[in-house]
């Protein structure tokens, strides 16, 4: 009795027991389909959230990629334009970002002068030597207007940009200065330039006047060059990939200015080769130097020895530069105070025939030979923000110059003096006061005062080393 009394309770509690195992096992199932359902939901939620974001992830993608690219077609251009090595120059600059404002940007240069010279300029010459028909002299006496420039720069696409700058004369006469295509996009170091722009002899050759740091260019550049030289034809740069700043170029052109002539031939009238070399002295100095080479040819070149008798020479020239800058500023800031020294050295010979007494009943035909150099030096002082001092020697040495070898130069050597204080009052504009000793004509001697105003308007690419 007590057995069985014993075990029908547990009977009835293992019973019991399983059912309710069968009914939690029940519910369990019943909460995880609803748990699943659930999830899905939030699955689905969490989806949608991530597709909304990954949208909103490549549309900033897509916007910062646009900037970029944005900001490459900028840097090209400041690149194109600064052409290597650029530092700007206190006249004719302007903020980075205004040149983005326009499409292509425009600039404009005013300048004039005020000269008071004791010798008539007609009769101004350099004893001993050819020279050209270009902006060379002493220019007219009193009040005078400059030569302005307009300018067009824009990049073309990714892989071009071009200028235009229009030149107008005091004598209400506009003429193409340069207008040029450059690559932008080629790499490694290397730009080709194709059109009409200032060769890249030399130092001072390849700046626009407006940027010289005094009124007028060098007696050399004046003796050898008519003024400035500038090229029709081809350029290409090459920067070496090097911790020094080594640069080699060279430049194909038809030779049609000084002291070439257009031939009227197929290929290059006059081939140009230069290397530059450069670098920096400490925290305060940088400094740059360089060799080049012209050669070109000459064909009915009309000029007129001393005595006035007329000649046309028709042969080879061959100009060989040599030219250096140092520059300094305190840690390399130049805003209070900075030292530029600059100077060239020039050799020119010229060999082949000479066609004398032009026009006359004695015309003939004649060797002709000739050996001659220049050179000048000058010096910069900025000695208070906005206020700088320079001075400049020039000298040319005439050589000879022979005929049927018969040497007819004469024995002297053209120098020339000159003392400039400007001031800057701001970026956009210079005035300069000029002072010059002039004896480039033997036994003429002529005291030269200028009085000169710079002003740009509109955004301005900056200026080479």
């Amino acid at each position: 009795m007590n057995r069985h009394f014993v075990w029908r309770p547990t009977a009835l509690a293992c019973l019991a027991s399983l059912a309710l195992m069968n009914q939690t096992a029940w519910a369990a199932d019943t909460i995880s389909a609803n748990d699943l359902a659930q999830l899905r939901q939030q699955m689905n939620d969490m989806r949608q959230q991530y597709e909304t974001r990954l949208k909103a992830m490549e549309e900033r993608l897509q916007a910062a990629e646009q900037q970029a690219a944005q900001a490459t077609t900028t840097a090209n251009t400041a690149a194109a334009a600064a052409n290597n090595a650029t530092a700007p120059e206190p006249v004719a600059t302007a903020a980075a970002s205004g040149s983005n404002g326009f499409n292509p940007a425009v600039s404009v240069v005013l300048s004039g002068t005020y000269a008071q010279l004791k010798r008539d300029p007609d009769n101004w010459r350099i004893t001993g030597f050819a020279t050209g028909d270009g902006e060379i002299g002493p220019g007219n006496k009193g009040f005078n207007l400059g030569e302005s420039e307009a300018t067009l720069a824009a990049n073309i696409d990714p892989w071009w940009y071009g200028a235009l700058t229009l030149a107008f004369t005091p004598e209400n006469e506009a003429e193409v200065e340069e207008a040029f295509v450059q690559t932008t996009a080629l790499g490694n170091g290397l730009t080709v330039k194709a059109g009409r722009f200032f060769s890249a002899m030399g130092y001072q050759n390849e700046q626009h006047a407006h940027a010289w740091d005094f009124v007028d260019a060098p007696l050399a550049y004046q003796a050898f060059l008519g003024g400035q030289y500038k090229q029709n034809g081809v350029q290409a740069k090459w920067v070496l990939p090097t911790e020094q700043f080594i640069e080699l170029g060279g430049e194909l052109g038809n030779g049609d200015n000084f002291p070439g002539t257009q031939s009227g031939k197929n290929g290059a009238g006059a081939v140009a080769l230069f290397g530059h070399l450069g670098g920096d002295v400490g925290d305060s100095g940088s400094w740059r130097a360089g060799l080049s080479h012209l050669w070109t040819q000459a064909s009915d070149r009309e000029s007129t020895t001393d005595d006035g008798t007329p000649y046309a020479f028709t042969g080879n020239s061959r100009l060989w530069v040599l030219d250096g800058v140092w520059k300094w500023a305190p840690n390399g800031n130049t805003k209070y105070t900075n030292v530029k020294l600059q100077g060239e050295y020039f050799y020119r010979d010229e060999k082949g025939q000479a066609l004398t007494n032009v026009g006359s009943s004695t015309e003939a035909d004649a060797t002709y030979r000739s050996a001659q150099s220049g050179w000048y030096l000058q010096g910069v002082y900025q000695f208070m923000p906005a206020w700088r001092v320079g001075l400049r020697y020039d000298r040319l040495d005439t050589g000879s110059v022979k005929f049927d070898g018969s040497d007819t130069s004469p024995d002297y050597h053209p120098n020339r003096t000159s003392l400039m204080l400007d001031w800057s009052p701001s970026e956009f504009s210079r005035w300069r006061l000029q002072f010059t000793d002039d004896r480039s004509q033997q036994g003429v001697r002529d005291g030269q005062i200028y009085l000169q105003y710079l002003m740009s308007l509109g955004s301005h690419g900056a200026h080479s080393y």
